[in-house]
């Protein structure tokens, strides 16, 4: 199996030669990933000026890896055209969760939704991480276990997994929707300008059954996730309704 990797942490993340290390026990891997950080930077295309890549700075024991100056979302569609035999793309291990409402935002599974939307199965993977690196070598066996299972799917197909510091199992999960308070916190830096910050505090528990559920029960969260965002029960109830919207 041919493998592309990459994440929205860059090319000297920590995670991704975790994830690199693992994956080389499924296939041949390839690395193709941000030069510097593009966290939350969501789906996110380049095309106001033109993309290149260089080799990378550091090694990866073998592996072929080049940075991008650009998104997640690039590497991908850049890392397929320099490696066309691809047959799935990872992107992690991230540094930091992307449960619930997060999956809008996040660059870790924008890369994953790239494949998808260019034909090729897209896994994002993810943990959370607190004021030390996380355990990304105890981490290990559980990253193997899951690319166990999604690796033998036929694809395509698109999948959020997310690991909880210490694992002590592996659930399917649904993505848990919440409200956020979303408010705004006025501060100042140290010479006196003005600043903002956005806080994301949910405002409801984690839903049984959800990806952010299974994390605090430190279960390793596999969500299955499509590119469709059609409302199709409200949809269904419109076209039943009779009313038409033209004139």
């Amino acid at each position: 199996m041919n493998i592309l990797i990459t994440n929205d942490d860059g090319i000297y993340s920590p995670g991704i030669a975790a994830l690199a290390k693992t994956a080389r026990q499924f296939g041949t891997v390839r690395i193709v990933a941000p030069d510097v950080e593009q966290s939350s930077m969501g789906h996110a295309i380049t095309h106001s000026r033109p993309l290149s890549y260089r080799s990378s700075p550091i090694s990866f024991e073998g592996i072929d890896a080049f940075r991008v100056n650009g998104t997640p979302a690039d590497c991908v569609a850049l890392g397929l055209h320099m490696f066309p035999d691809t047959q799935v793309v990872l992107s992690g291990i991230n540094m930091g969760p992307n449960l619930g409402n997060s999956m809008w935002h996040s660059g870790t599974l924008a890369a994953a939704k790239q494949a998808m939307l260019l034909g090729i199965t897209g896994i994002a993977l993810s943990t959370p991480v607190g004021k030390t690196e996380p355990d990304f070598e105890g981490l290990s066996q559980w990253t193997a276990d899951v690319l166990k299972i999604l690796l033998n799917d036929k694809g395509p197909a698109l999948y959020n997994v997310n690991f909880p510091p210490k694992p002590e199992g592996v659930v399917w999960t649904r993505q848990s929707v919440r409200l956020y308070d979303g408010n705004v916190v006025p501060g100042q830096d140290p010479m006196g300008r003005k600043n903002y910050w956005i806080t994301v505090i949910p405002l409801e528990p984690a839903e049984e059954g959800t990806d952010r559920w299974a994390v605090e029960n430190k279960r390793v969260s596999i969500t299955p996730l499509r590119l469709d965002l059609t409302a199709h029960d409200e949809l269904s109830t419109r076209l039943k309704s009779g009313r038409k919207l033209d004139r």
